[in-house]
């Protein structure tokens, strides 16, 4: 495994990934209403001035949006434009591209998507409480759930352009870092907007439990997705994002990779699980996995498996299995809205689309 930092030397193998991503082939083909008008009149007449930590908020206003359900607003920073994100994400790509070797190849791409994901996964949508707007994740019980466990590893890569950058919010970095690990590995353009903002308000860390426990059955997978808004075909959309990186045993006790290219954004996690898979238990860990028949070399997670197990999954398994198109599409718009869950945005907030490294070339 080599460190993080470290550009791979083999030039033609990171050559021929590329081409491939951009190909899109898989690899084995080759509050309550009065509170809530306040708050509006209020972020109107506030906006400019309130910066990525939260300064500028009156205290005579906070009673009116305490209790209850929180009210997010997007806030972006005073003068940036979509030229400052592009630039920002264009630095994050080739940092993500000088390290294709990380993890035995899996590079960083699985890892970021995960931290995006993970960091808006936490959204309840009627509570309105978690979610990627305020950054949690750097404090406890957040940061130490075990369903997060590795993911410092994510949030350190990225660190250096909170310095670089410093009107990004944690939020924004985090999210937006898996636009750049889904559409750099070939993956389709994923929609994003600005506008989370940093906070150390402790109550607003939501307790553990509201992660994907990946030891589940298919019942428990469609009450999770659903209470953070999405139905069963988003749900089995949102999973496709296991075609990247692998799980670790140190980490979540898991071992392997779901797809042979595991640095490629494409539909073979469905092409894969609709396939021979047998029992397998980690014996450093005790932890239940499936194995394939055909390599022996793969692996799924019980809660991949209730997806080809209960049938208002297996259909869109199924359908995406058929279409990569359709799922790129399907994945594009779910993704999109987990990063924003639980964020208001103005009507007129326009969503960005970014250029990879290799179209601006």
């Amino acid at each position: 495994m080599s460190a993080i930092g470290v550009k791979s030397s083999n030039a033609s193998l990171a050559t021929f990934v590329r081409a491939a991503r951009s190909s899109r082939i898989p690899y084995y083909l080759l509050a309550g209403g009065v509170a809530a008008a306040a708050y509006a009149t209020y972020d109107n007449n506030n906006r400019n001035n309130y910066n990525n930590n939260g300064k500028g908020v009156s205290k005579a206003f906070l009673p009116l949006i305490g209790g209850g359900a929180a009210i997010n607003s997007a806030v972006v920073p005073d003068g940036k434009s979509f030229a400052d994100y592009q630039k920002l994400y264009n630095a994050i790509a080739a940092k993500v591209q000088e390290n294709d070797d990380f993890d035995n190849g899996a590079g960083m791409y699985g890892i970021l998507c995960r931290l995006a994901w993970h960091t808006s996964g936490t959204f309840d949508k009627k509570a309105g409480t978690g979610g990627s707007f305020n950054g949690t994740m750097i404090y406890g019980p957040e940061q130490t759930d075990p369903e997060n466990a590795g993911l410092a590893t994510a949030r350190d890569f990225l660190v250096e352009f909170k310095e670089t950058f410093p009107w990004i919010s944690r939020g924004d970095l985090w999210t937006l870092g898996g636009v750049v690990a889904v559409q750099e590995s070939g993956g389709p353009k994923i929609p994003w907007r600005p506008g989370r903002v940093d906070t150390t308000d402790r109550s607003k860390v939501v307790p553990n439990g509201n992660l994907p426990d990946a030891t589940r059955d298919g019942k428990y997978v469609k009450n999770l997705f659903n209470r953070m808004g999405f139905n069963e075909r988003e749900t089995v959309a949102l999973l496709g994002a296991h075609c990247l990186g692998q799980c670790h045993k140190h980490s979540s006790g898991f071992d392997g990779k779901w797809v042979p290219a595991f640095n490629m954004f494409t539909n073979d996690f469905y092409v894969r699980l609709l396939g021979d898979w047998y029992p397998k238990t980690i014996e450093e860990t005790g932890r239940k996995q499936f194995e394939d028949s055909e390599t022996k070399s793969l692996m799924m997670l019980p809660t991949d498996m209730a997806l080809k197990e209960e049938p208002y999954f297996l259909k869109y398994v199924k359908e995406y299995a058929a279409d990569q198109d359709l799922f790129f599409k399907d994945f594009a718009d779910a993704f999109s809205r987990l990063l924003e869950g639980g964020i208001n945005y103005p009507k007129t907030s326009e969503k960005f689309y970014f250029k990879t490294l290799e179209e601006q070339e």
